[in-house]
């Protein structure tokens, strides 16, 4: 059996569904987002276009070069090129927490990144599949068109992002009430999907689990490690780094889901990276935050670290602040008080 031959059962009542969870998910980042995160990116743009620059062309170009090494099928390489043309999952910010990274940076670089990927995505997806040697046959066969994929993006991204937006504006109170709800509510939903769409085909994803797992587990561990490694190379700070970690290795695997039923007809090889994707990345980020914490707390004294180091040398000393250096300060937590430096916990 050859997953490029597979087309997973879905009806289109189904996939309104979907539509309205991952509508969801982007009216409850829109809830949480207000005018100062955008101004927080104006007034200190280095992690933002470091974090963007990793997102739209380090990890396709990646994800590309993977899917020339890995012992994939067409439609799983245009599957991973998919997932990582696609925007940051708003799960992110929570395994950032988790870690004790800057959150406040986290929610400013999915705010802002979102509509970025409104345009970016179709042109994206398109741009890579056509340079795959195997891929480019599908995209030929599907006649994708990247107009027709915006304005898809434009009803799931666009219109509950600006609705989100607008409710946080003048109904700020009520915003904050329902937000976690919302939030937790369209996460929740969104994993039963996922889950259930890979129950309904289970035949075709135990058929093919050896290679889908392999290749998802490799290319989500390459996607967080880029996103690592280019907040380094830029010089952020440990609380940065792991909002750019969180922010480039998790991806919104359910708009990926979504757009591979509407666009190409479910075809087995994408549909099942892409869902799989969509469970691992939640286990491998909770796993990856929570060790990444614990290391952190042991050599500061606190998950949130201090990106200068002084905490440490306090530590060593035993000096006064020794259980937490400045990046656990009060407001610690914006991107001001947050600001980038060298090194890392």
């Amino acid at each position: 059996m050859n997953p490029d031959d597979v087309v997973l059962a879905f009806n289109p009542g189904t996939l309104v569904i979907l539509d309205v969870v991952l509508g969801l998910i982007m009216f409850g980042i829109a809830l949480d987002t207000t005018l100062d995160d955008f101004k927080v990116v104006a007034r200190k743009p280095k992690p933002f276009v470091i974090a963007i620059l990793a997102q739209l062309i380090v990890l396709p170009a990646v994800t590309f070069a993977l899917t020339l090494i890995l012992p994939v099928t067409p439609s799983m390489a245009l599957g991973m090129i998919l997932v990582a043309c696609c925007p940051p999952g708003n799960i992110s910010q929570v395994l950032t927490h988790r870690s004790g990274g800057n959150v406040a940076l986290s929610v400013s670089m999915t705010a802002v990144s979102n509509l970025i990927y409104i345009f970016v995505l179709p042109l994206s997806v398109a741009f890579w599949g056509s340079l795959h040697p195997t891929a480019s046959k599908l995209l030929e066969a599907v006649s994708l068109d990247p107009w027709s994929m915006l304005g898809e993006i434009l009803l799931i991204i666009g219109v509950p992002f600006a609705l989100g937006l607008f409710i946080r504006y003048r109904f700020e109170g009520f915003a904050r009430t329902v937000q976690p709800f919302v939030k937790w509510f369209s996460l929740i939903a969104l994993c039963a999907f996922i889950v259930g769409a890979l129950a309904g085909n289970w035949q075709y994803f135990i058929a093919f689990l050896g290679i889908i797992v392999l290749v998802v587990t490799i290319h989500d561990a390459v996607a967080l490690a880029i996103g690592y490694g280019t907040a380094v190379v830029g010089g952020l700070g440990t609380r940065e780094r792991k909002a750019m970690t969180f922010e480039v290795g998790i991806r919104n695997s359910g708009l990926g889901l979504g757009l591979i039923f509407t666009f190409f007809g479910g075809l087995g090889g994408m549909a099942i990276v892409a869902g799989w994707w969509g469970i691992w990345d939640i286990i491998a980020g909770l796993i990856v935050a929570a060790l990444w914490a614990r290391h952190t707390r042991r050599r500061t004294g606190s998950a949130k670290g201090d990106a200068s180091r002084h905490a440490v040398r306090s530590l060593d000393a035993g000096g006064p602040g020794t259980t937490e250096g400045p990046a656990s300060a009060p407001g610690a937590d914006s991107p001001a008080a947050d600001g980038p430096s060298g090194a890392a916990s």
